[in-house]
């Protein structure tokens, strides 16, 4: 699941393109009446077929891109309003890591340093997303954002990562985020320098800073339970940047490794299995939206060898990794939207969606 959020400014960006933003939506199966408020929850996919159908319509390639540009602090709710009144930047961003899933539930954020530099970024690991290179997009036109609130005017990235390939006319990237962009990515990601973190943040006021904990707190706890999806949240991330183990993911939730165990018994689950699952989906985004090479695709997922990963994608798929690649990959035209622009299911109903957890 995932709040409107910025996704509420779908309707006026397809307005301005001449569509019909109920139309569009409808195609997507869901109530237009749902984006008229961002507090409504819609479920991950639901909002990937959306932006899938926005492409189609608009023929924009990077139509995530423009829709991330609008999103300020408050398109993430209490947690915007957390980071808006935090004393640091970096306090900023570990809250944003800690609380974002009460937001966005089909992805995970991550923050980490190499050497005298930040890495913020943002990993899909909902399976099945048709079109995750336009929530990236979107995510890190958002951040880019958030940051400039944060740090004022004068913050820049040195780079911007992009798992997806780059367009013919990369120049709508380039503008907004005023940084080189680095496509074909494992990841989305800001790279920014550390020193960043110690921007004290202009206007935080401690006080509103403990209304919107308290706030936080009581969603975390009405939340609390949802064990596998968290545990899912956090093998997406730990695949990324650290050498997975069931005893790795137990420190991180401070349990003991048996623990761990009786919490995926309970779930019907197997920790392999799941590391398994959330492999094949990332390896899946990567081949499908990059093209990175199999080697470094294997790295990336913590084998040592790039023949380990193709007798396991072909265990999971039924195919090689090269294979897979050759049918589902970016050398295939699924959709008909040209390379570059000159401008810069089910039903599911607006009283579903609030009932939503």
């Amino acid at each position: 699941m995932i709040r409107v959020g910025v996704a509420k400014e779908v309707g006026p960006l397809l307005r301005e393109f001449g569509a019909d933003p109920r139309e569009v939506i409808r195609q997507a199966g869901l109530d237009p009446d749902l984006f008229e408020d961002e507090n409504n929850i819609i479920p991950y996919a639901a909002l990937d077929r959306v932006l899938t159908a926005c492409v189609a319509h608009t023929r924009c390639p990077h139509f995530g891109l423009l829709l991330g540009q609008r999103g300020t602090l408050s398109s993430l709710g209490p947690i915007g309003g957390l980071l808006q009144h935090s004393p640091t930047v970096g306090e900023a961003l570990s809250a944003l890591v800690r609380h974002l899933h009460l937001h966005d539930r089909g992805a995970a954020p991550t923050l980490s340093m190499d050497g005298d530099v930040v890495v913020l970024g943002y990993a899909i690991y909902e399976p099945g997303v048709e079109s995750p290179e336009q929530i990236s997009d979107c995510a890190m036109a958002m951040a880019t954002n958030i940051m400039r609130l944060l740090c004022g005017p004068d913050w820049l990235p040195d780079e911007v990562l992009l798992p997806r390939q780059p367009l013919a006319d990369s120049g709508p990237y380039r503008r907004f985020l005023r940084a080189p962009v680095r496509f074909n990515q494992e990841t989305a990601a800001l790279v920014f320098p550390a020193h960043w973190l110690d921007h004290r943040i202009a206007g935080a006021n401690p006080i509103f800073r403990q209304v919107f904990e308290a706030h936080i707190r009581e969603l975390e706890a009405a939340g609390a339970g949802d064990w596998k999806e968290n545990l899912r949240r956090m093998l997406r991330t730990e695949l990324l940047t650290n050498q997975c183990s069931a005893a790795t993911v137990a420190d991180r939730f401070a349990i003991h490794r048996r623990t761990l165990s009786r919490h995926l018994r309970a779930e019907g689950a197997g920790f392999q299995s799941l590391v398994d699952e959330t492999r094949f989906e990332i390896a899946r985004q990567l081949l499908s939206q990059t093209r990175i090479p199999l080697s470094e695709v294997a790295v990336a997922l913590g084998y040592s060898e790039a023949s380990a990963f193709t007798r396991a994608f072909r265990r999971w798929s039924g195919q090689a990794p090269a294979a897979w690649r050759l049918e589902h990959g970016p050398a295939q035209t699924r959709r008909p939207v040209p390379e570059s622009q000159d401008r810069d299911g089910r039903q599911i109903t607006t009283a579903q969606a609030r009932g939503s957890p």
